[in-house]
């Protein structure tokens, strides 16, 4: 038993070690592209200034340490698909085989969602508050963003709107554990969408338009949700009396006969 457990972190430290070199081979190669990176962040918030004026830098390391960030960030996520498959290739063989029918498209599809909602903060989200700010802004002051200031701006709304975007993966998992069903969520329409408006208020800049454009995504991925329960998630039936003794065994039978011969197979 404790050969099994020291070979288990043995496992562990050498996935963990090769996802970590992953990472960091590629912020090595991207490292003289540092300020390109930073650059191509700074783009929705350069194009709504005045040509000619740019932002600043009021530390003495923060011209060097803030495009480094970004660029860490970037190989990160580029890394992100090698880093799942270390983990998923980790906690795999414990799983049992319904576990990992959903466990894999849950990792998957939750990956996707989070780089969708930056995606989408990116494109969309950036270009219309950062031209609202500047168009309330008074003529006689020039605005002149501090480059960490806005790192750190960036990212809240980054982790905002990714986050956002894993709403209907939330609904599916408390759907799925039978918290919730199709019934209770419609239900619970009223409070959501309090909740997201106050949500956005939070997080989001004192305007309503960036108020706006978190909370409706996450409204309609809420509604997304819904359906993808009504479709992907059966209904349980309701208890019978009397069953037949002919009854085929259902779906979760066979998962839990399988369950048990895995689990007999380990022991």
């Amino acid at each position: 038993m404790e050969e099994t457990f020291i070979s288990h972190l043995v496992e562990l430290r050498d996935r963990l070690l090769r996802a970590v070199v992953a990472m960091i081979a590629i912020f090595v190669v991207l490292m003289p592209w540092a300020g390109d990176i930073y650059d191509i962040l700074a783009l929705p918030m350069m194009s709504t200034l005045p040509e000619g004026t740019n932002m600043i830098a009021t530390g003495v390391v923060t011209p060097f340490f803030v495009p480094v960030k970004v660029t860490l960030l970037v190989a990160f996520l580029i890394a992100l698909p090698y880093v799942l498959h270390q983990a998923w290739a980790f906690i795999a063989p414990g799983l049992y085989s319904h576990e990992k029918r959903v466990g894999l498209p849950l990792v998957i599809g939750t990956t996707l969602l989070f780089i969708a909602g930056m995606a989408f903060c990116y494109f969309f989200v950036f270009q219309t508050v950062f031209k609202f700010i500047y168009d309330f802004a008074p003529k006689s002051i020039m605005v002149a963003p501090d480059i960490e200031q806005y790192l750190s701006f960036v990212m809240t709304l980054f982790i905002a709107f990714g986050l956002t975007f894993e709403v209907p993966v939330a609904v599916i998992l408390l759907a799925k554990v039978g918290v919730v069903d199709v019934q209770k969520l419609k239900d619970a329409r009223p409070y959501v969408i309090v909740g997201a408006f106050i949500i956005a208020a939070i997080i989001t800049p004192p305007d309503v338009i960036s108020q706006f454009m978190l909370a409706v995504p996450m409204i309609t991925l809420y509604e997304i949700g819904i359906l993808m329960v009504r479709m992907m998630v059966k209904p349980r039936p309701a208890e019978e009396e009397d069953v037949p003794a002919y009854a085929a065994p259902s779906e979760s039978d066979l998962d839990g006969e399988l369950d048990r011969i895995e689990e007999a197979e380990r022991k």
